[in-house]
């Protein structure tokens, strides 16, 4: 017995013309607010947001950048504005490459040896560590 497996999934139907229900949408929206922009405004003062409401409008529907519609790049630049982030810098130097290296090439019971002397920790979790130690080491809490 065979079964049809349905192709084409992610492709949107046309219902309006050659616009998709969210592509009409778009257009009608961003000409409802023009209109009220103009009724509001009048034409010569709301050239200029009524250009621009319609540009956003036409991007909205028309512009596909990497074929992602571009309310998907809104999103993510919405979402990298809004949410925090963690900056993590660590310098690589010659000699410190040259350790690894180093490492690499000793035994276990040697590596052991090794950092202890450099005071290295093994631990779980590395930024954890390092949360704990920016809360612990901050000079302004033990300046005062």
């Amino acid at each position: 017995m065979q079964f049809k497996v349905p192709q084409f999934l992610d492709i949107e139907d046309k219902m309006f013309g050659p616009f998709t229900f969210r592509e009409f949408v778009y257009i009608a929206g961003g000409a409802g607010f023009c209109f009220i922009v103009y009724k509001l405004l009048g034409l010569a003062i709301g050239a200029i947001p009524i250009l621009l409401i319609a540009g956003f409008a036409a991007a909205l529907t028309f512009y596909r950048p990497n074929n992602k519609p571009f309310i998907n790049m809104l999103e993510a630049g919405f979402r990298y504005f809004t949410q925090n982030k963690l900056y993590i810098w660590k310098r690589h130097t010659e000699k410190s490459r040259n350790d690894f290296k180093k490492q690499a090439i000793l035994s276990d019971e040697e590596k052991i040896r090794v950092m202890s002397l450099n005071n290295v920790r093994l631990s779980g979790s590395k930024l954890r560590d390092l949360a704990w130690s920016l809360d612990v080491l901050d000079l302004k809490k033990e300046g005062k």
